[in-house]
């Protein structure tokens, strides 16, 4: 998506203050599978997100707050079926949960405003930080970058 949800009283791309709602209310703002995702620590299957192949610049924010996540800067191709990225926009962007899930210790990674799930990260990444965050695209809202577009439209007109 390139706008923000309609729909959603939470969602801003500017707004820093933390959202906490019941599942109800959450249940009621976002669709079955954003919900599936973002509050019941969901799954998408691999090599299906929009995303993942997404080689255009720009921010990837949280689809259930509008919380910026990731620049397109710091994604690559990992090959694991989901998008990837070595490092979140600040250090306050994703907060991270230990996850013993399904028989696995993995750190879950969460949306630093909503805490919704994001996916989780892995100590396998490219250089400089080593990390992986392998990320639901779901979860994911794209914002093309603003001078990337209107270089588009120069060599266009």
């Amino acid at each position: 998506m390139s706008e923000p949800n309609k729909g959603n009283p939470v969602y801003s791309r500017t707004d820093t203050s933390k959202v906490s709602l019941n599942p109800d209310d959450w249940k009621k703002i976002l669709s079955p599978e954003l919900y599936y995702i973002a509050r019941q620590k969901g799954t998408e299957r691999p090599y299906t997100s929009v995303w993942e192949k997404n080689h255009e610049k720009g921010t990837y924010y949280c689809a259930a707050c509008g919380n910026p996540l990731f620049v397109s800067d710091t994604k690559f191709d990992s090959g694991c079926g989901w998008p990837s990225f070595y490092a979140p926009v600040t250090k306050s962007s994703v907060i991270y949960l230990p996850d013993n899930s399904h028989g696995m210790s993995r750190t879950e990674v969460q949306c630093g405003r909503c805490k919704s799930h994001l996916g989780h990260v892995f100590e396998d990444g490219p250089p400089p930080t080593g990390l992986r965050y392998c990320i639901n695209g779901v979860i994911l809202d794209f914002e093309k970058a603003k001078e990337k577009e209107s270089e588009y439209k120069k060599k266009n007109d």
